[in-house]
């Protein structure tokens, strides 16, 4: 059963548009009912201007397609996420997080061939599995709606979302083979169509409004520099009645707690990969008062599910207070709706 914080209605903020100027110069327009965005209605991600192409008529931006990824991310943002995604890509690569072979991203969430990181991989199954159960619906058919997986990564949630019928877009800065939504390859074979894969921003989605059936941050949310913006942006593009998801993102019952595990990792990446992975601003991590505060701000309700984890992440807590050390860090999934 999930719990209620406060009752609030959604407030959503008003699009904008820019005066014309040019970038991207030269890409051949692509109408939204190709493949890129399957029907979905693009918005310019610079301007904001609603548009039928991947090409701005009102500043220009063109949305390049490449090996069937939209590239949605002007130059200057990409500029200002380059050192960010370099130490992102270097820290996850040593960490085991990629594989050449199908078999690797074909197991995801349930099975981590690597060995590496399969505790990580556990918890990314069950609140999975507990997403699909409990928080997204289907029609009375039994299909689902189109999914926004912000965060794909190398798009396992989508791809999964694929197998149980529902209809997902995989969104992520990164674009590698490896960890990133050129991973999707993957699993072509294992579907009948591929699900659209754009390169973009929390803060500046390329979709026109009320779309979507729900947005789903996965185990992305804490990489936001702005929550707010982040989850405005969330809401703009779901339809009425659809609903906003945080899901795997580290919660602590006290704020001292979540500066201490920040501390603490900073530390640590730069002991192992002489890097704090600091470059941007991310918020890192969710309090009761943090959560509070964007229902305050955004007019919002959370409903807040809790997966079972197991009886070993249970007492986690309890284990580390008994020991004098640091919160551990818990997860839990946060849902509100637009009405």
């Amino acid at each position: 059963m999930g719990e209620l914080l406060t009752t609030k209605r959604i407030h959503i903020a008003a699009q904008s548009r820019k005066s014309p100027s040019r970038d991207h110069k030269g890409i051949p327009p692509l109408v939204s009912d190709e493949p890129a965005f399957m029907g979905v209605r693009p918005q310019c991600p610079r301007c904001r201007a609603n548009i039928d192409r991947l090409e701005c008529e009102f500043c220009g931006f063109g949305m390049r397609v490449d090996h069937g990824i939209v590239y949605a991310l002007p130059s200057d943002r990409s500029t200002h996420y380059a050192h960010f995604i370099a130490d992102y890509e270097r820290i996850r690569a040593a960490e085991g997080r990629g594989s050449e072979k199908d078999e690797f991203y074909l197991g995801l969430p349930y099975k981590d061939l690597s060995g590496r990181n399969s505790k990580q991989w556990k918890i990314r199954g069950r609140s999975f599995d507990h997403l699909v159960k409990h928080v997204l619906t289907r029609d009375s058919q039994g299909e689902g709606g189109l999914i926004l997986d912000l965060g794909a990564g190398n798009c396992w949630m989508s791809y999964r979302l694929a197998l149980a019928q529902f209809r997902p877009f995989a969104v992520d800065l990164l674009i590698s083979d490896h960890d990133g939504l050129g991973a999707a390859e993957h699993f072509r074979k294992q579907l009948p169509a591929m699900f659209p894969r754009i390169e973009a921003e929390f803060a500046r989605l390329p979709f026109q409004d009320a779309q979507f059936d729900a947005v789903v941050f996965n185990a992305s949310f804490h990489y936001a520099e702005d929550y707010d913006a982040s989850l405005r942006e969330a809401f703009r593009c779901v339809r009425k009645g659809g609903i906003v998801i945080i899901c795997d993102t580290p919660w602590y019952s006290h704020e001292d707690s979540g500066r201490r595990m920040v501390a603490e990792r900073r530390a640590s990446f730069l002991n192992r990969f002489e890097t704090a992975s600091d470059s941007i601003s991310s918020l890192e991590y969710l309090t009761d008062d943090r959560l509070r505060e964007l229902e305050e701000r955004l007019s919002i309700r959370w409903t807040i599910h809790s997966p079972r984890y197991g009886f070993k992440w249970t007492i986690r807590p309890l284990v580390a207070k008994f020991c004098n050390r640091r919160e551990p860090s818990r997860f839990r999934i946060y849902a509100a709706r637009k009405p």
